[in-house]
């Protein structure tokens, strides 16, 4: 979790979250119960951040509609939308980490990270079901 990581109460640092849905609290951890495709969304978090952060990371997804190529197409936007923001906020040296499917349009984005990241690679979390098309991409060290 990430507030295990951080630490806010030692570190200073801050976690920042968004949801469409209104989730449990998190002890250290802000949440807004927002659509992050608000306008007023992005705006929000960069307040909240208050400068620069060093990691952004997004596990959006979109309601599965059950056709496997509209299912991928509409995460990766989410991802590609993620990777903006992202662009806005990060640190130098900064990371990102986005959920993907896999599906065949990753490559665009992978091409993206690679132009803003020292390191782009992709990681399937033990936790994810072996069957399952989704995984994450993680940029590293972010160019500014």
């Amino acid at each position: 979790m990430a507030v295990e990581r951080v630490q806010p109460e030692k570190s200073g640092g801050k976690v920042i979250g968004i949801d469409i849905t209104l989730v449990e609290p998190v002890a250290g951890a802000t949440l807004l119960a927002k659509d992050f495709y608000d306008d007023d969304a992005p705006d929000m978090l960069k307040e909240l951040l208050a400068g620069p952060a060093d990691v952004v990371l997004s596990d959006m997804a979109a309601s599965a509609t059950g056709d496997t190529q509209v299912d991928h197409l509409r995460i990766m936007a989410l991802a590609e939308t993620a990777h903006d923001f992202a662009r806005q906020v990060l640190k130098p040296g900064g990371t990102f980490v986005a959920k993907v499917l896999r599906g065949g349009t990753e490559r665009a984005l992978l091409d993206l990270l690679k132009h803003d990241f020292v390191k782009v690679r992709h990681v399937k979390p033990e936790a994810s079901r072996a069957d399952s098309a989704e995984m994450y991409v993680v940029g590293t060290g972010f160019r500014g």
